[in-house]
This record gives structure tokens, sequence and C-alpha cells, in this order.
């Protein structure tokens, strides 16, 4: 991830892909669902207190999840949906990375590639977390977060930030050790903010980045500098994009969106005055006012965030009323 020299959001603050087209929201598209974000659901026992054992799964069987260079995973398709495709082994294998254990079954990720078959069973297709994330149960989704988030971290990170030199894997996955210091290097995460701003009348803003296809819009987004509470960079991000002036920043939740290393920490905020935009060229190509019934009857876009990101479940939390008061 490139944090952009001045500050702000870049094009992994949001999905890539687009949902459907105007006509059709919301009947035809995937709303969010309740208060939770899809990728924020957890439904296992990270059991970070086994990852120091000689053998985190204590001698169990494990269910291991190949992760491919593209980040995607081997699926195979059942009646009720895709499933992902766990490979049975009766040990952890070497460079695996332990995730935990869910009704006293071990799971496990390893970086592979991708084959028509894995421990035998065929696979039906090769997906990543944009097309699983809303249709995977919340046992599967939270462990597939996890399983790319680490990974991710380890393919980024593989010399020490301090010396430069190569680091070594320790505690099942979850540290590195630098070779020449002795310390150890544990994951990151990079916090981002992202907000919806709306003028407490019904109206929101929703803006679009160039890289986006044309009718595409979101909410604001951006990541907390250093230094900075996560407040503060929703009323710096903001006037920064948009020219307004916001007050009355409320917390909404969080979602991990490993593409590759954040954690979007979820906002609402007021705008000040309902006034003109005035656009960050370098940040938003295009933003306008909404109002509720616009989006409700599909006007004056063509798409809105999936329901696997964040942004959509504000979003429709909105629509439905939940942050009026």
């Amino acid at each position: 991830m490139t944090v952009p020299a001045a500050g702000g959001s870049t094009p992994a603050d949001n999905p890539d892909r687009m949902t459907a087209p105007a006509s059709s929201w919301p009947d035809g598209t995937t709303p969010s669902s309740g208060g939770v974000p899809v990728l924020s659901r957890v439904a296992h026992d990270r059991a970070h207190l086994a990852r120091a054992l000689p053998d985190p799964t204590r001698g169990r069987p494990v269910r291991v999840l190949t992760v491919d260079v593209q980040r995607t995973v081997p699926v195979r398709e059942t009646p009720d949906g895709p499933e992902l495709l766990w490979e049975e082994r009766p040990e952890l294998p070497a460079g695996a990375i332990f995730l935990g254990e869910a009704d006293g079954v071990p799971y496990a990720a390893v970086r592979g590639e991708r084959a028509l078959t894995v421990g035998g069973q065929p696979v039906d297709a090769w997906s990543g977390l944009r097309d699983l994330g809303t249709v995977l149960g919340d046992r599967d989704a939270g462990l597939l977060v996890q399983a790319i988030g680490i990974i991710e971290w380890h393919e980024r990170n593989r010399f020490s930030p301090l010396t430069g030199a190569p680091t070594t894997v320790e505690r099942a996955g979850w540290v590195q050790r630098d070779s020449s210091t002795g310390m150890d290097i544990f994951p990151r995460t990079d916090p981002a903010v992202i907000m919806l701003v709306h003028d407490g009348a019904g109206r929101l803003v929703l803006g679009r980045q160039a890289i986006w296809p044309p009718g595409r819009y979101s909410i604001l987004a951006g990541f907390v500098e250093p230094g900075e509470s996560a407040e503060a960079a929703v009323v710096r991000e903001v006037e920064e994009e948009v020219g307004l002036r916001v007050t009355d920043v409320r917390y909404v939740g969080s979602q991990p969106w490993p593409f590759p290393q954040s954690l979007m920490l979820g906002f609402v905020a007021r705008a000040e005055s309902a006034g003109e935009l005035v656009l960050d060229p370098d940040e938003i190509e295009e933003a306008h006012w909404f109002s509720r019934e616009q989006l409700l009857a599909g006007e004056g876009l063509s798409a809105l965030p999936p329901a696997v990101s964040i942004a959509r479940n504000i979003i429709d939390r909105w629509l439905a009323g939940e942050f009026d008061s």
C-alpha cells in the first residue's frame, strides 16, 4: 500500500468492483446486513497462546487452506453456494500459519500454487476475498480474512525494517525475528478512516475517484497520519477532499481490509453547512450531495460499493435511518 505524500486516500481504501446498475439498485444488488460489516464476522478462536507452543495443533489433524500468489483460494460449489476447500492434514505442514481453531478443529493457511485438486478433492474455482466475503459463513469468512491478512504481511516483510537483515518466521507464523539483532517483529495494520458525511437533513456526500468506472460512488476515506487520532483524521480528510467542515464525529464500526493491511474505522459526521463541495483534484474526481430518496430510487449514480465493503454497510444503515438521532 502506498500512502500519498500529502495524506489522503488511495484506491485501496474501497473495493474496485462495480455493483449492479442503478436501474436494479437496491432490488438487484446485495445490500449489507445488520450492524456488523461482513468482513468483521468471526466464529473461531484465534488461540493466540497456542502460537508459542512447539505444535499449536497439539497433535490434532489440521484443516489447511492454500492461498495462491493472487490471493485466491480453492472453492467447491455446493447446493447452498460456494465453500472453502480445506485440505485435511495429519499435522501442521512446515511453513504453515496457524489460524486458530473452531469446534476443536485447528485451522492453518499455506502459500501455494493453483491446482485442479487439493488433497485429492476437485477444485471448482479459485476465488478471492472480494468475491467470497458475502457468501461464506461466519467461520470461513473470518478465517479467510485472517489468512489473507497475515500472508500479505509475510510477503511484504521478508527483511527487518531496522537492519535489512533477513527475518526468520517464528510462533506459528505470527512473529518474524531479525536474524542480526534477535528483535521480534510483529504483524502491522494501517488504520484508515472511512466516513459518511451528512447534513442532518437527509442528504449525504458521495464521491468518486478517477480510476473508478463512471457512475461509481462511495463515501470518503483516508489514512490516519502519525500522531493523529481517528476522529481528527475524519475532520482533516473531509476538509481536504471536499472542503467541508464537519462536527458530531461518531464511530460506528470497523472492518479489516487486507489489501494489503488496513483496518477501516467507520464514522459518520455532520457537515456544519451543506454548501458547495470544493474538491481536491488529486483525491476526488467528482462528488455530490445525494438525498435518501435519490439513492432509494437509484437516481444520479450507477453503482454503490458492494456489500463486502464497510462503506456499503454504513450507507445501508444511514438509509435505514440508524444515524439520524
